[in-house]
């Protein structure tokens, strides 16, 4: 053969890889839906929308204009729902939400769903306009905790968590019936009025420190000192999406850990920018003292996921119960120290 025809040859070549990898590259979505929820919990995701990462991330990893559509979802409930339907790609969500979801699909084709990433870590307080709450003991039947996700929501399981510290694992779910499911910034908006049968509210920044410049409210009681500061919320994916879109699952991963980064280095931007999307009026100054409080943590790794998992199977919310943190999550995130 010929230099010529060499050349024609490794032209050819070159010309097939470069359709093949256009073809993988359009193979993958051009367009995400991603859920967020309301609080500090979710700045990462908060700050990927305001400063437009996923898109960066996307273009970076020669995606192309990848369109991101963002839905504001709360409670692991509802969340779960519209995973299951097909409209969201990524989610945002408590992790006891996302546990039970994995839990539940676990081994189904096409329904299975596979954690991503944690989110944030920060205390929950349970709050109330009731004197003589005090102390979880305090609590009777004619007491009402609001909380988005009846049984289901982060809140609720952690609540059940400190339930079953205080009065035993066998009566976890001692509380339950005096739970009342409410967005927080409704709860918020019903604990200070003091007009409904709404009198404690277990709930996470802002909302909590909101709360708490009423005079009428104190707190009960602080979610890091019964249980610990353990990863709160993650981010979660349907696994054939991620099987189907492995560059845009990592794109979305290195995208929270660039929002991460962002927040870490830029406290003050990162507080304008929640200060600014918030669906609750609060101050920068309100904000930057959320995000210095040491309870407040942002990151990529899981820590102490499987007290949820192990607390959830014990108390007969999931059947399957994941054997280590990794069982939840994708490859990708493996080699962190996470637990």
């Amino acid at each position: 053969m010929n230099f010529l025809k060499l050349a024609k040859v490794a032209a050819l070549a070159a010309t097939v890889g470069l359709v093949a990898l256009t073809t993988v590259a359009r193979a993958e979505v051009s367009e995400v839906r991603i859920s967020k929820g309301f609080g500090i919990l979710y700045l990462p995701l908060i700050v990927m929308e305001d400063q437009k990462i996923m898109e960066k991330q996307a273009a970076k990893a020669g995606l192309g204009d990848v369109k991101v559509d963002w839905v504001m979802l709360d409670g692991g409930n509802v969340i779960n729902d519209a995973m299951m339907s097909g409209t969201l790609d990524f989610a945002g969500t408590g992790a006891p939400g996302f546990i039970t979801l994995w839990s539940k699909a676990k081994g189904i084709p096409n329904v299975e769903v596979v954690g991503i990433s944690a989110l944030s870590a920060t205390s929950l307080w349970l709050n109330s306009n009731k004197p003589a709450l005090t102390s979880l003991k305090d609590i009777t039947d004619a007491d009402k905790i609001a909380l988005p996700g009846i049984k289901t929501s982060l809140s609720a399981v952690v609540l059940q968590m400190m339930v079953a510290h205080e009065f035993g694992r066998e009566n976890f779910a001692k509380l339950d019936p005096m739970t009342v499911g409410l967005p927080h910034p409704e709860a918020l908006a019903a604990l200070v009025g003091g007009q409904t049968e709404i009198n404690a509210h277990f709930t996470s920044p802002p909302f909590s420190y909101l709360e708490l410049k009423n005079p009428k409210i104190h707190r009960v009681v602080n979610s890091v000192d019964v249980i610990g500061n353990i990863t709160l919320d993650v981010t979660f994916a349907p696994k054939k999406f991620v099987d189907a879109n492995p560059k845009m699952t990592q794109a979305f991963l290195d995208s929270l850990d660039e929002a991460n980064a962002f927040i870490a280095s830029n406290k003050q931007a990162a507080a304008e920018i929640f200060a600014r999307n918030s669906k609750v009026k609060v101050s920068v100054d309100d904000v930057l003292e959320m995000l210095n409080d040491k309870d407040t943590q942002f990151s990529t790794t899981p820590t102490e996921i499987m007290d949820f998992a192990d607390f959830m199977h014990l108390a007969g919310t999931i059947k399957v119960k994941p054997e280590a943190w990794t069982d939840l999550f994708i490859p990708s995130l493996h080699s962190r120290k996470g637990s």
